[in-house]
């Protein structure tokens, strides 16, 4: 009877779980929206007065290091169990590659912002889908489907609607993004595995980014040397300055922007972790469309008629993507709903099976 009611009440179970994961899933996706949102505006505002980008990114890769390096020294000390530290072998071999496709990804998206507009941006930077999805099938962290294609093309053709005959549009700047999304591709599919991988111990968000920091700086530092070394160290906002109020207020601007990239890099990596890098491509898209909308209305972006029925294409791929994915997860959790009653069932007759051969 009790092995009844058991699974009776593991039939109710697949309809929570889907509730449960898809609650999960929106909370990731929500705080992932709140950093990335804001950082995204904060860095074009501050790049407007400061035109330093890759010496800002290296001060934000300073902070974030620091940060994690803070958080695992509480970690340890709130639950006695030290934290995991990889060894060279591992480091240079597994997370180097990571590390120098994420640096590179962060610094010419930050660079891109001197030369092109919010909106354009984000939409370029969206592509990041197309080159997640092709290293995703590369390395098998994806399936290829019919339904997946569609969303591609649909996502894609929203893109090239909006960048097309577009009157904000900088060649420099729209390569540099363009850049950075196949990196962004490397780089998340690398994350994916990184995350994966039990023996390496990088589940924990914090982990991961305590580990990636300085190879992203070492990574990252002979391009600012070559591009704006020379600026920098000759510029009146930093090392001739002549206001000492001055530089604390861009030190100060400089230290929130870390702060918001490290909240960033935590919800990016936590997102990963809890699902996969297509599904965080596919909701940064929906991000960027939003942020679409804020550019236009607080920066004066302007967007004409093909710019907007791109947004609609791009729009249409997200809400099919949604429905792929709530079909595939129902369909999951009913399979394992199937196994987990087969057993049951052959656990009662086992047990009535016992029973008889007792009574004989």
């Amino acid at each position: 009877m009790k092995q009844t009611i058991g699974v009776a009440r593991k039939m109710s179970l697949p309809c929570w779980a889907i509730i449960w994961k898809i609650l999960l899933t929106v909370g990731l996706v929500l705080f992932y929206y709140s950093f990335s949102i804001g950082i995204t505006f904060y860095n074009k505002w501050l790049l407007k007065k400061f035109h330093f980008p890759l010496f800002m990114t290296l001060v934000h890769l300073l902070m974030i290091f620091v940060l994690s390096a803070l958080s695992r020294a509480l970690m340890t000390c709130v639950s006695g169990r030290a934290r995991v530290i990889l060894p060279w072998s591992d480091y240079l071999r597994k997370l180097a590659p990571t590390a120098l496709a994420t640096a590179l990804d962060i610094g010419l998206s930050n660079w891109s912002f001197l030369y092109i507009t919010v909106s354009l941006y984000t939409m370029t930077k969206s592509s990041a889908v197309l080159f997640i999805l092709f290293f995703s099938l590369l390395f098998k962290l994806e399936e290829l489907k019919p339904a997946l294609i569609l969303v591609v093309l649909l996502i894609s053709g929203g893109l090239f609607m909006f960048t097309f005959k577009s009157t904000q549009f900088d060649a420099r700047g729209f390569t540099l993004v363009l850049a950075a999304s196949c990196l962004g591709g490397i780089r998340w599919t690398l994350t994916q595995i990184l995350m994966q991988k039990a023996e390496l111990g990088l589940q924990h968000p914090i982990d991961t980014m305590f580990h990636l920091q300085p190879a992203m700086f070492l990574s990252l530092f002979p391009l600012f040397i070559y591009i704006e070394g020379l600026h920098v160290s000759t510029s009146e906002q930093l090392f001739r300055y002549e206001d000492a109020q001055g530089l604390l207020i861009l030190f100060g601007a400089l230290g929130i922007g870390g702060l918001l990239a490290f909240g960033l890099g935590y919800s990016e990596f936590l997102l990963v972790s809890k699902t996969s890098s297509l599904t965080l491509s596919i909701a940064g898209i929906f991000k960027e469309l939003c942020v679409l909308l804020l550019a236009t209305h607080l920066l004066g972006d302007t967007m004409n008629l093909l710019n907007w029925l791109g947004f609609a294409v791009c729009i249409s791929g997200i809400g099919l993507h949604v429905a792929v994915r709530t079909t595939n997860s129902r369909d999951e959790l009913h399979k394992e709903h199937r196994v987990s009653l087969n057993t049951d069932m052959e656990l009662l007759l086992r047990g009535g099976e016992d029973e008889e051969d007792e009574e004989t």
